[in-house]
């Protein structure tokens, strides 16, 4: 009796080990199987959440109002917040502490002022985009060229100069050796656009993708690529990021092929 006992009392023992390994074993399977980016924490549509806080250059308010919304729509229960305006001054809002997720800037110098703050790291291009010149739809000037803005008694409004538009657009005069006095500055290329819009000048320095979402409100005249300058634009996640899941996110979809055809079509250029 004492024999079969211990004979018993291996065998269940036996048997419990065994029932362990296998469940150890289904666990360890589950992990084998599981997706790179569930094993990676990289965001998931499950895992964000929240609002993310975007800080983007206004050249942008049309093409990532849109991409917002494409977000919005693959990521439910996530709201997109923007805050559109020169890339100089969200670079200061931003180094003086802004709660943001997410800077796009249409110049690297803007930045690498935010990168320089510890403020972000390893920022991405994501776009580059090129310069327009923009009259009121009758062009009461004449304008046809960039020469034509240096002409005595022409209004010009141009971007400030530490604003990505206004410097570029300078380098647009530099190429094509004239000095453009402008009669009016505007906060961002929107505030030009707005002062051609209302007639009050008659010609502005714009980027080719707000000519074209200002559509038939003004009249968009060519600069020969000989004489146009270019801006690259480039996104971060940044380091103190209230939402750094969905701003990781954000930035990753609009690195995307779906991001990039949205910013194709409104008129940027490939960043590569």
């Amino acid at each position: 009796m004492i024999v079969r006992g211990r004979v018993r009392t291996r065998s269940k023992f036996w048997a419990l080990c065994a029932l362990l390994c296998a469940l150890l074993v289904g666990c360890g399977s589950d992990t084998d199987n599981a997706s790179p980016v569930a094993q990676s924490g990289a965001p998931t549509t499950q895992s964000v959440t929240g609002t993310v806080t975007v800080f983007a250059a206004s050249s942008l308010t049309e093409s990532f109002t849109e991409l917002g919304k494409q977000f919005e729509t693959a990521h439910p229960g996530v709201t997109v917040k923007f805050n559109f305006g020169a890339s100089s001054a969200l670079a200061t809002q931003i180094n003086q502490g802004a709660p943001a997720d997410v800077f796009a800037s249409a110049s690297p110098a803007n930045m690498t002022t935010v990168v320089d703050a510890g403020q972000a790291a390893n920022p991405t291009t994501f776009a580059k985009n090129t310069m327009e010149i923009v009259t009121p739809p009758n062009n009461p000037a004449n304008i046809a060229s960039v020469a034509d803005l240096a002409k005595p008694g022409v209004k010009v409004a141009l971007c400030q100069a530490q604003v990505p538009c206004g410097a570029t657009a300078a380098k647009v005069f530099s190429n094509a050796g004239v000095t453009v006095t402008p009669k009016t500055y505007g906060a961002d290329v929107k505030g030009v656009l707005t002062t051609v819009e209302l007639g009050e000048v008659d010609a502005g320095v714009v980027y080719v993708t707000d000519a074209q979402a200002a559509g038939a409100k003004v009249k968009g005249i060519e600069i020969p690529k000989e004489q146009n300058a270019s801006t690259s634009y480039p996104i971060a996640v940044l380091t103190k990021a209230p939402n750094s899941r969905a701003g990781q996110a954000f930035t990753a979809f609009i690195l995307s092929p779906s991001g990039q055809a949205v910013l194709t079509k409104a008129g940027f250029s490939s960043p590569s």
